[in-house]
């Protein structure tokens, strides 16, 4: 009951901080599934594909041609062709993880791991290095309209160790209003709401991969609230910033280094070591 309590609290707190959108209107780019009750963990997938009047398909990549974020400045055909595979071909790879918490972010990190992200099997990133010492599994689902038309991938990942949820994402890709070429769009469904991110794609010279969440107005790349009362719905930033950084190391493994920030400050790095699946 405290749980539910705190849950709608936060919930009504991002109403009051944020602005109402219309997503069937001017807003339609944060259109993002949600889920209809407390526990998400990957129910929502299911629910998503029937509003959109679809089914769900077993799929190899989050994201199904890495060439659509083609635009000024970014050429996809200049990514390693293992960044590449990553990102098409995700269910091929085998995914080890390590996290290092900053000491003022572990405290608070591990109260909302503990009381929110076990609790309703999202968002749930471990404070203990040990507990993702056996690795992560993976689960990748494509979402399709009427017509059979891939509208994004949920990615759902749990410790392999205890079988609890890290997170359940929406992947794909989407271009904002104004913007100049396609990102990356994550969505993490919460009860009635979400958590989005709007990655900025880079290609760096030895043709890694470099997705930026950057601070910015509303509007702008960066991580977004979205909360639903009834048939209104509210938005508003959010300051945490991310940077994923897929590369391959001297000795030709895949690698990815992402540093998450809360305003300016450092609160979690975490490393993952992709290998392909024998």
């Amino acid at each position: 009951m405290i749980g539910r309590i705190v849950d709608l609290g936060t919930r009504w707190w991002w109403r009051l901080v944020g602005r109402e959108i219309d997503l069937e209107g001017d807003h339609a780019w944060l259109a993002a599934p949600m889920s209809d009750g407390p526990l998400v963990g990957d129910t929502w997938l299911r629910g998503h594909a029937a509003e959109l009047g679809g089914g769900l398909q077993e799929a190899a990549g989050l994201l199904g041609d890495m060439s659509v974020l083609d635009g000024p400045g970014l050429r996809t055909a200049d990514l390693a062709p293992e960044v590449v595979s990553f990102y098409e071909r995700t269910s091929d790879w085998r995914v080890e993880a390590w996290s290092g918490w900053s000491w003022w972010a572990r405290i608070p990190g591990g109260l909302v791991e503990r009381w929110f992200g076990r609790r309703v099997g999202q968002l749930a990133i471990p404070t203990d290095p040990l507990a993702v010492a056996r690795g992560m599994d993976s689960a990748v689902t494509v979402a399709t309209d009427a017509a059979g038309v891939r509208q994004g991938a949920g990615w759902h990942r749990t410790l392999r160790a205890t079988g609890e949820v890290v997170y359940s994402g929406f992947y794909g890709t989407r271009q904002r209003p104004g913007a100049d070429r396609a990102g990356v769009h994550v969505a993490f469904p919460l009860e009635h709401g979400n958590v989005q991110v709007f990655l900025r794609p880079e290609v760096t010279p030895e043709g890694g991969l470099v997705l930026r969440s950057p601070s910015g107005r509303f509007g702008d790349d960066g991580a977004y609230v979205v909360v639903r009362f009834g048939r209104r719905t509210w938005a508003a930033r959010v300051p945490i910033h991310e940077v994923f950084h897929v590369h391959l190391d001297a000795e030709g493994v895949l690698r990815t280094d992402h540093d998450l920030r809360l305003w300016g400050a450092r609160a979690v790095t975490l490393h993952y070591r992709l290998e392909p699946r024998a």
